[in-house]
């Protein structure tokens, strides 16, 4: 958990304004907090999402939890149209001072503002766990999305060895506050985040959550030993 810039407790219930507010405070040093926090793996992670996702030209595809648009600008390079969504106006204006050519539009992922069937893909990475209601958020993901089309969800997830899970559970509860203090504008929030990943299902439940909100075809695959976790699946 963490203070927001109000000074107010941000708890892991995830209240909207809330996050929102939490966003706004780190957003202008986010996307460097998390180069250095995940020791530069945020660009494969982008990667392997993108192709996930197996976008062709003239496809349209949402990024849910936009942010600052970096993860939308690497979906373009597919050569579909992709739009960012974000609950933070602190974070959504960041990203259009940084990419300006990155369409990024305020919303909440509970109440998407498009229309039914309007996506051939959509996709969120590492913001699920910051919204009120997964399940609904899952929906509404395939509310927007056309039958047959794509969903990845890329998520902070369980290190599948032991060892490694141990040392990455260490790691984020002790050491990554510590080096957020040194890069972050608002290092307390990564507090909050540390928290929420730990609290976050495993890969096989969130799985289950996944195909229950009306995707079919569910699978995942593992990045970085577990520490991320990339969830696929087709609107049925």
């Amino acid at each position: 958990m963490s203070r927001t810039p109000q000074g107010q407790r941000a708890s892991l219930d995830k209240q909207p304004h809330e996050v929102a507010a939490m966003f706004d405070g780190v957003a202008e040093r986010y996307d460097l907090t998390n180069t250095v926090i995940s020791l530069g793996q945020d660009r494969s992670w982008r990667r392997a999402t993108r192709a996930a996702l197996g976008l062709r030209p003239g496809e349209r595809v949402l990024d849910v939890g936009a942010g600052t648009g970096v993860s939308t600008r690497e979906l373009a390079q597919s050569g579909a149209y992709a739009v960012g969504v974000d609950l933070s106006l602190g974070m959504l204006h960041t990203g259009k001072r940084a990419r300006p050519e990155v369409p990024l539009l305020a919303g909440d992922a509970l109440r998407l503002p498009f229309a039914d069937a309007s996506f051939d893909a959509v996709t969120i990475s590492f913001a699920l766990r910051n919204v009120n209601d997964t399940d609904a958020a899952l929906r509404e993901l395939a509310r927007v999305t056309r039958p047959g089309g794509r969903l990845v969800v890329c998520e902070f997830s369980t290190p599948v060895n032991p060892v490694f899970r141990t040392v990455y559970l260490s790691y984020l509860m002790r050491s990554l506050p510590a080096v957020a203090r040194t890069v972050s504008s608002n290092p307390e929030a990564y507090v909050y985040l540390a928290e929420s990943v730990r609290a976050w299902p495993a890969q096989s439940a969130l799985a289950g959550r996944v195909a229950a909100a009306g995707w079919g075809r569910v699978a995942w695959r593992n990045l970085t030993g577990g520490v991320v976790a990339l969830h696929r699946g087709i609107r049925q």
